[in-house]
Order: structure tokens, then C-alpha cells, then sequence
């Protein structure tokens, strides 16, 4: 009986890179900075994910 090969995890499992969340994060801020026109959601929004990070 043949044997199927072990799956390769391409991701490792652990924490984002710093720059690798930002990345991710800033185009969502910059879609609230449109949609709803102002700096409030950014900020909030930031906050959460700095909340969320632990800082």
C-alpha cells in the first residue's frame, strides 16, 4: 500500500513578523480613512491593534 507524502506547512506556526501585521493593517486603515472620511476610525483602529499586541 503506498504511503501518501507528508504536507509540507508553508507557514510556519508562531507570530507575524512586526512588518508583515503592519502591512496587512494598513490597507484596512486606509479603507476607513475613505469610507468614513476622517482619522477617528484609523485611530481607533490602531489602538486595537495595539491592544491586541500587548503594547
Amino acid at each position: 500500500m503506498a504511503y501518501p507524502a507528508p504536507r509540507m506547512n508553508p507557514r510556519p506556526s508562531g507570530r507575524r513578523h512586526p512588518l508583515v501585521a503592519t502591512a496587512m493593517v494598513l490597507p484596512l486603515a486606509t479603507l476607513l480613512v475613505v469610507v468614513f472620511g476622517g482619522w477617528e476610525a484609523v485611530v481607533t483602529q490602531a489602538s486595537s491593534v495595539g491592544v491586541m499586541l500587548g503594547r
